[in-house]
This record gives structure tokens, sequence and C-alpha cells, in this order.
């Protein structure tokens, strides 16, 4: 399976739409994605990661440096991990959670909440 990155713009935030594997071989493109949109002054990033069905350790070390190189430029970093989607509940939340890194990331169940346009923007989901 391959990766798809689709980009969108939705007020202030850079929205990165990621679809497939996240592995060894296409996690460098979700990389390169951020990396260019920093490039470009974008600090208010969203990773709408509800369709990734698969994600190795290379794809938690892309999320991880994200998250640092939006902390260097005082940009915001926030993930899309639904409870329902990518093949019945987020591959990539588990994945987080069992290797206890997600509590590093502010995650929303859905693009409205990320991106400010409902009442749950304010509330990150807990860990």
């Amino acid at each position: 399976m391959s990766l798809k990155v689709v980009e969108e713009k939705r007020g202030e935030w850079t929205v990165l739409r990621v679809s497939g594997e996240m592995d060894l071989v296409t996690s460098p493109a979700v990389r390169q994605h951020v990396h260019d949109a920093v490039a470009d002054g974008r600090h208010s990033l969203v990773l709408d990661l509800s369709d990734v069905l698969f994600c190795d350790s290379s794809g938690v070390g892309v999320l991880i440096a994200s998250r640092r190189l939006m902390r260097s430029c005082a940009g915001r970093l926030r993930l899309i991990l639904p409870a329902q989607g990518a093949e019945d509940g987020s591959h990539v939340n588990r994945v987080l959670a069992a290797l206890g890194v997600r509590r590093l990331f502010d995650c929303y169940p859905d693009l409205a909440a990320a991106t400010g346009r409902t009442a749950a923007a304010d509330r990150p989901l807990s860990a």
C-alpha cells in the first residue's frame, strides 16, 4: 500500500490529510510536507490521520519530529485521531498510546474540532 498526502487550507490552519501506510518507505513524504509548510511560513498545522491504516516506528518518529519542529518555530500541531475510522478505530491512536507518547500531542476527533470550529476545539482528547 502507498501513502497519499493532500493539503488544504482551513482558515489559519494548514491541513495535511494522510491516508495509507506510514512506514520506513512512505513516512519521509509526510516529513517533507510538514517541512514545506513551515518553510512557507505556515505554523498552524493539522495532521489528519483518520485514514492511516498502518503506522510503524518510522511514522511515529516523523510525528515526534514534526512536533519538535513546530515547537521550535512557536507553531501549533494538532492530530486528528478519531475513535472510528481507518478500519475500526484509529491505528495511529493505538500505536501512540501503546508507546506512551500520545500525551505529547493535541489530539482531536475530527477536522471541525481540530481547526477550532466547534466547542470541542477547546478540549483536546485526553490520553
